[in-house]
């Protein structure tokens, strides 16, 4: 029983003992903390009552310094700058003696009359630039295939012919860039029509009341291609809902300024095309295109004639029996047959089909029987024709087998669901020139050269 209590004892003696040792430790730590304080200085700049003023004279010694340091560097750089311009100055005066030994005074003209050689010698570079570029005037080619193709854009699309590996057959919504350099351009357009020089012929009224303004609305479609070593070349067409005229306007961008080469007004409404198709069997074939010909042609576009050129005999009856179909269906008799017992001969076929029209000069259109066209596509074919100076070649998208691509649905969809220009359902047609609108003189007079060159 005496063991628990002589143990309580025992501790706590020893808890008074490490108390009484941490107060002598903290006596001690206190005595030497008061001995080894530095004296205070009357002289130290401290802050306080004591202090306060020589700790101004510190502050204001040290603003002092660093006002002189900035104003030395402050000169520095001002006798640096004083340097530079006398050097520029000096510059600028052997530049303009260089100019005046150039280009010297004429009748006391001063300065101002260099600005002008200057800004007259840009303007006639980019007028040359235009001279040299095809836009003016032809250029001899060795083969078709040195021609640059135009790629064609909407107010809404841009269809690319170089696609590559990534980007898409038709653009759409049209990346910033050229979006922006296309608006520019519609815009410059609207410029010229909506301001006409006296060059242009139009007058400012048309004899029955104000002239008609055009806006971005009324622009149609657009073509453009760059000639690397000497610019941009844009042809522009707008037309009003109800009107039956077009605007042509044709702006080349030198790599410089957007300038104006022509603007001109274009009737197509009493044009004419000759469509001439050559054919040996396929009548199935046939019989589908006659089809996309009754919509279009015939119900939209009426301004158009059919010339059929059939080789051999097999099928020929069927070709005749819907042409007369077609014919009683819709009281269209504007077609030719042209029968030739051979072999099929595409060119030999073409050839037929235009000395077969027998009433002057006419349009043409070269097509196959597997291509499908839009009114909208035979308006292009008249404006971008011109006799005796511009032959049109399309360039077809050619879809891809319908089995393939639509491999994966138990039926292709309908061919007007077929029709769309995505990379994984054709591609562009850019090196082929079978499909082609020109007039008949063209062709006839390209057949009679090369008759005399044999």
């Amino acid at each position: 029983m005496r063991m628990p209590r002589r143990g309580l004892v025992i501790q706590a003696r020893t808890r008074w003992l490490l108390v009484g040792l941490a107060l002598l430790f903290s006596l001690v730590l206190l005595m030497y903390l008061l001995e080894c304080a530095p004296q205070t200085d009357s002289n130290g700049s401290l802050p306080g009552v004591v202090g306060e003023s020589m700790g101004k004279e510190y502050y204001q010694a040290l603003l002092q310094e660093q006002e002189e340091h900035y104003q030395n560097r402050a000169t520095s750089l001002k006798r640096q700058i004083a340097q530079l311009k006398q050097e520029l100055q000096e510059m600028s005066d052997k530049l303009k003696s260089l100019q005046e030994k150039k280009s010297p005074r004429v009748n006391g003209m001063n300065y101002q009359g260099t600005k002008e050689q200057a800004s007259n010698d840009l303007l006639e570079f980019l007028h040359s630039q235009i001279d040299k570029a095809e836009v003016s005037v032809g250029a001899k080619l060795p083969s078709e295939y040195g021609v640059i193709p135009f790629e064609s854009f909407t107010s809404m699309k841009v269809f690319q012919l170089e696609m590559g590996l990534t980007r898409h057959p038709e653009e759409k919504p049209v990346r910033k860039d050229k979006r922006d350099e296309l608006v520019e351009v519609v815009e410059a357009g609207l410029e010229v029509i909506n301001n006409p020089d006296e060059e242009d012929g139009q007058d400012e009224d048309d004899g029955v009341g104000e002239r008609q303004l055009y806006s971005e609305n009324d622009f149609i479609e657009g073509y453009y291609r760059t000639e690397r070593d000497k610019g941009t070349q844009y042809e522009l067409f707008y037309k009003k809902m109800d009107g039956m005229e077009y605007r042509h306007v044709t702006l080349f961008r030198p790599f410089g300024p957007l300038m104006k080469v022509k603007s001109e007004t274009v009737d197509i409404s009493r044009s004419i095309i000759n469509i001439i198709v050559p054919l040996a069997g396929r009548t199935e074939a046939f019989a589908q295109f006659m089809q996309n010909f009754r919509d279009v042609c015939i119900h939209q576009d009426k301004r158009v004639h059919l010339t059929v050129v059939y080789f051999g005999q097999d099928g020929l009856s069927e070709v005749k029996g819907i042409l007369e179909s077609v014919a009683g269906e819709t009281s269209f008799h504007n077609y030719t047959l042209v029968s030739l017992n051979e072999e099929f001969n595409r060119g030999r076929g073409l050839d037929m089909g235009a000395r077969a029209w027998e009433k002057g000069e006419v349009l043409m259109f070269f097509c196959d029987v597997d291509v499908y066209f839009t009114a909208e596509f035979l308006n292009s074919c008249r404006l971008n024709a011109e006799p005796g100076k511009k032959v049109f070649y399309p360039v077809v998208f050619s879809l891809y087998n319908p089995a393939i691509v639509y491999a994966n649905q138990d039926i292709p969809p309908p061919v007007e669901q077929q029709l769309v220009h995505k990379k994984d359902s054709g591609f562009w047609r850019d090196f082929g020139f079978g499909m082609t609108c020109q007039y008949r003189t063209d062709f006839l007079t390209v057949g009679k050269m090369k008759m005399k060159k044999k």
